[in-house]
């Protein structure tokens, strides 16, 4: 297979640290990422733990912060409600304490985001998630394009009253035009 090499029975097999350091090298991981990522290289459960109990010492590994990192990609290019939120992260492994705490910082009205020009409560998340599904089209007057955009926002993870409130002030802000 051109561009990769064949395994050569001299070469030295890279350690777990060089392994997850290379694996975090692209973005941010959970200790369950890298924990996964290290067993599918065939590495032992000891030099594993070894290497994830280094790279947590280093601030390399931390699922809190982790999460935040998460969460702010989402408010920043694909805005979801807390209960995608929640589901992506316990997909990649991030323990449900971390969660929970994640996103009861999240949600409080008295935070200060680092960038203002992030979404921070729920309905502002919603409404920046149905104004790039528009793309700039006007706000439809049928009630069946109306229950589709409903739905689209609930299947990012947000609530139905979240959900009918932005609806609400969507139309109200389209009849106003």
């Amino acid at each position: 297979m051109p561009g990769r090499r064949a395994p050569s029975a001299g070469r030295e097999q890279p350690s777990a640290l060089d392994v997850a350091v290379r694996f975090l090298g692209t973005r941010p991981r959970s200790r369950w990422e890298v924990e996964r990522r290290l067993a599918r290289e065939g590495i032992g459960e000891v030099e594993i733990a070894a290497a994830v109990e280094r790279l947590t010492e280093l601030g390399y590994l931390d699922d809190a912060a982790f999460a935040r990192w998460w969460g702010e990609q989402r408010d920043r290019h694909h805005p979801r409600g807390r209960r995608m939120i929640d589901a992506e992260l316990r997909q990649r492994g991030v323990p449900r304490e971390v969660i929970e705490s994640y996103l009861a910082e999240h949600a409080s009205p008295e935070r200060a985001p680092e960038d203002v020009s992030l979404p921070g409560t729920e309905e502002e998340r919603a409404a920046v998630a149905l104004a790039d599904h528009l793309r700039g089209r006007p706000y439809p007057d049928e009630g069946k394009a109306r229950q589709r955009l409903g739905m689209f926002l609930v299947r990012r993870g947000f609530d139905a009253d979240t959900v009918r409130t932005v609806l609400r002030r969507a139309a109200g802000e389209a009849a106003s035009d």
